[in-house]
């Protein structure tokens, strides 16, 4: 059933139990993939375990299409977290950032005791949740889907998400854990039902025996370093057996930020703007807020007057 070129860690993956009509696929991130990500910029450890969600709910998403692109998986609200997004390129690199009010959030955590908070209360009453589709080397505009954030848990929102805007039953699981040494690790699986046809008839009852299955999942055991991603796949669905696609995706922390993709979107500023910007030595010094590298760019670069 696993395939040799399936690695242990820091891959996503697709399969497809026998027998049922689902198809699914399979995240597992590491400390080396992971973990730069979530410590970059000192988050509280519940918001780094949201964002690690985002990330991963990004590569499950975007490591089915047959794109070259990038999808984001992006929150916005009016409360303690004003956005948050996590990102995948079709070439396997995973960014992720996100923006909070410490203040709101000490009080935040301090009404929950400590606890996790719910979608609600972290993005507010107009918070959403977009699955964001950005296609290369093409004319295609973007797309964008969006569902309100109203449920307890990220997964759950996307599972609203695959369900009101893509008709796809979905279920998903998404897990982050932190050891004691600091480091992150990270887990998630996504099931989908296929639709019946002549084929194969009805699927509602092989759907809802796959359900079954899966509420049989642990976060424990999707974050579990000792239990291989593929042996988890296999422990849920070996009654009928399962196929893992040959085809496993390396993913890795990687930043898609450059200095030309910086000028670009200064040239695309006011030069009355920039010149507000410009330090004292006629510079204009940015930070990447995704993996904090630093650009200094010489505004004359930027301004119309040297375009």
């Amino acid at each position: 059933m696993t395939p040799t070129n399936v690695p242990l860690d820091d891959f996503v993956a697709g399969f497809s139990p026998q027998g049922l009509p689902v198809r699914g696929r399979v995240i597992r991130l590491s400390e080396q993939s992971i973990s730069p990500i979530l410590k970059r910029h000192a988050y509280p450890d519940h918001l780094a375990e949201i964002l690690g969600e985002a990330v991963m709910l990004s590569a499950l998403v975007g490591s089915g299409m047959k794109f070259e692109g990038k999808v984001m998986a992006q929150a916005e609200g009016d409360g303690p977290v004003s956005m948050l997004v996590g990102e995948y390129t079709k070439t396997g690199g995973l960014r992720g950032y996100a923006r909070h009010e410490p203040e709101r959030w000490a009080w935040l955590d301090k009404v929950n005791k400590g606890e996790k908070p719910h979608m609600p209360q972290l993005f507010g009453a107009t918070g959403r949740l977009g699955l964001i589709i950005v296609y290369a080397n093409t004319d295609m505009k973007p797309y964008q889907g969006i569902v309100p954030l109203a449920k307890g848990s990220l997964a759950e929102c996307a599972q609203d998400y695959f369900r009101r805007s893509e008709q796809v039953e979905t279920l998903l699981r998404l897990a982050v854990h932190k050891d004691e040494n600091g480091n992150w690790r990270a887990g998630g699986m996504m099931i989908q039902k296929i639709a019946g046809d002549d084929a194969r008839g009805d699927t509602d009852e092989g759907w809802r025996e796959a359900e079954a299955l899966f509420s049989t999942l642990t976060t424990e055991e999707l974050t579990d370093p000792a239990l291989p991603a593929t042996d988890l796949v296999y422990r849920l669905f070996h009654e009928g057996g399962v196929a893992m696609d040959a085809d496993a995706q390396q993913l890795d922390d990687v930043c898609t930020c450059s200095r030309e993709r910086l000028v670009g979107t200064l040239q695309g500023m006011a030069d009355e703007s920039l010149r507000e910007m410009v330090e004292p030595d006629g510079t204009l010094k940015v930070d990447c807020q995704f993996c904090s590298r630093s650009y200094i760019i010489p505004i004359e670069d930027v301004t119309s007057a040297a375009n």
